[in-house]
Formats: C-alpha cells, sequence, structure tokens
C-alpha cells in the first residue's frame, strides 16, 4: 500500500532530505565494485542488500535528528532493459530486481520510527550515459522504453517517480507521459554542465518549460541533480516564471565539469560545510526549494552539513 503517492507531503512547507551520491560512496568509501556504476547490482546478494539498508540508515538517521522528511531514492537509476545485458541480467531478472528495490525500502520504512514522512522514491535514470545525451530518443521512444520501471513501480509501495540526472527534454517528457500512463506523480530531476545548460545545449529554464507545455499532466516538481551549485547559480538568480517549479537539489561535492570527472580514477568529496552553505545561499534565490540531499562524490558529512544550512 502506498502512502503518498496521492499527496506528496514535499510539495508542502516543510523541508526534506535525501541521501547523498550512493555510487561514488560504494565505490569509493565502502571498496564495491558496481557494474556500469549501476547500484541495482547491490540486490543480488545478501551482504549487498545489508550494505544498501545502512547505507539509507544512516541518512534517515540524518533526517530524525533534524526534524525532516525524508525521501529514499531507490537504486534503480541503472536499472532500465538497455542495462540488463551489461549487467548479466534477463529482463525478468531486471524486473524483479526493481521490484525488490522498492520492497527494501519499504521494508525500512515500516521499521524506522518518526513522525517526519518518510516518502518512496522509484529511481529512473537516463536511457544512456548519465552525461552525455548520445544519440536523442523521441518522446515516444523515451515513454515506449521508459514505460518498462513505471509499470513495475505502479504495482510497488513507490510514492513517486523520479527521473534522476536527465540531460534532454524529449526523455524528460517521455518519463513524464510514462508515469503519468502508469498513474504515479513524477519528478524531473535535469543535470547541468558548468554553462547551467543541459549536456543537450538547451537552457534550464527552456527545458523545464517546454516539459511543462508538452505534458498533459506535468511533473510535480523539477529538480537539479549531478552539478556543483557554481554551475547554475548564475542561472537560477536571474530568475524566471520556471524557478518556482524547482523544488530539489542534489548538487554534487566537486566543481569539477562532467568529463573531468569520467576522467577522474580519484574521488573529489570537496569541502562538506562550503556545500551546506551554498545550498542555503541558492535557498534565499530559491525559495521554493524543499528537497536537499547529494549527489557525486557526497556522503553523510555532506548532508548533515546541508541539513544545518537548510535550517
Amino acid at each position: 500500500m502506498t502512502l503518498y503517492r496521492k499527496a506528496l507531503p514535499q510539495l508542502g512547507d516543510d523541508i526534506f532530505l535525501t541521501d547523498g551520491g550512493m555510487e561514488t560512496v560504494m565505490v569509493f568509501h565502502e571498496g564495491i565494485d558496481l557494474p556500469h556504476f549501476a547500484a541495482v547490482d547491490l540486490l543480488r546478494t545478501t551482504k549487498g542488500r545489508e550494505t544498501a539498508l545502512a547505507y539509507y540508515r544512516r541518512y534517515a538517521d540524518i533526517a530524525i535528528r533534524h526534524d525532516r522528511g525524508f525521501i529514499m531514492e531507490s537504486v534503480t537509476w541503472r536499472a532500465s532493459p538497455d542495462w540488463a545485458e551489461p549487467l548479466g541480467l534477463t529482463t525478468k531478472e531486471l524486473e524483479r530486481l526493481n521490484r525488490d528495490a522498492i520492497a527494501l525500502l519499504a521494508k525500512l520504512r515500516h521499521e524506522i520510527a518518526t513522525p517526519k514522512p518518510i516518502v518512496i522514491s522509484g529511481c529512473i535514470g537516463p536511457r544512456g550515459d548519465g552525461y552525455n545525451p548520445g544519440a536523442l530518443m523521441s518522446v515516444e521512444e523515451a515513454y515506449d522504453y521508459h514505460s518498462f520501471q513505471a509499470d513495475i513501480f505502479t504495482e510497488t509501495q513507490a510514492d513517486l517517480i523520479t527521473g534522476m540526472t536527465i540531460t534532454n527534454t524529449p526523455e524528460a517528457i517521455g518519463i513524464s507521459r510514462a508515469a503519468s500512463s502508469a498513474g504515479m506523480p513524477c519528478v524531473i530531476s535535469f543535470t547541468v554542465e558548468t554553462d547551467g545548460r543541459l549536456p543537450s545545449g538547451q537552457a534550464l529554464g527552456e527545458a523545464i518549460m517546454e516539459t511543462d507545455f508538452e505534458c498533459s499532466v506535468a511533473p510535480a516538481y523539477y529538480m537539479i541533480n549531478c552539478a556543483h551549485p557554481t554551475h547554475f547559480s548564475t542561472v537560477v538568480e536571474k530568475g524566471g516564471a520556471w524557478l518556482p517549479r524547482v523544488k530539489g537539489l542534489r548538487a554534487n561535492a566537486s566543481k569539477c565539469s562532467h568529463a573531468e570527472l569520467d576522467e577522474a580514477e580519484e574521488l573529489d568529496d570537496g569541502n562538506p560545510q562550503e556545500l551546506g552553505q551554498e545550498n542555503a545561499a541558492l535557498r534565499r534565490v530559491m525559495p521554493a526549494l524543499r528537497v536537499f540531499g547529494g549527489c557525486c562524490g557526497t556522503d553523510h558529512r555532506h548532508i548533515e552539513e546541508i541539513a544545518k544550512a537548510a535550517a
């Protein structure tokens, strides 16, 4: 049974926290080899599932200590059909892992004692590279492709679908329509380059307005992820009619570009306290912000500082 699908609590006035950069935490801090950067691989073993639960509990504890709601993002960023073969999975096995990912979070939500809402999000990542849009799909192709996960999540205890690290509008529109067809609320989180534009070259504001316009049921809200605040601060400071639609941030710890991060052999975890203050500064020019978390290079230290600064 879902709790919040019909009324997402993060659309109110309260601040919600989410986790950090799960994949970089697992690879660089836990020493776990994630094939193709796919955290869903953790669910294939008992030890991996226990590691994932311990990871989520750490962030839930931060949310509880700061009296905040918590959004748990499933480990399914790379669990769409094209990733089955590279991960050595059949389509049926991939479907089961998508279901298991939500079941894991539902179990944890049941165990956590907190008066604040805990929301479960079914994460959908880009079909291709999270940094490079590559060959763009049409909206129809994106709809067909991403309906695989959307149709699975609607049969679970997920409260919403989040399209994470989205690089272009046709894919954003396709994910939004797939979620709507499945009866699920949807969030689209765009990533931007160091110039504040999507990897496709489109301006962030234009991408948000186009997605809203092309969807009969618009996303519940938008987010920005996998970019450092310095990459998009100038864009949001200029503002626009689209700005109140952005209600969440999951920033990188590193100021490096996507290309530089792709080539990096060591983790750049930036400065947690500085990242917290940068999130607070963005909130002053983006009063609609309600959801705060991290992306590449961030861990519990960054989320702790973000939680303090968001207060």
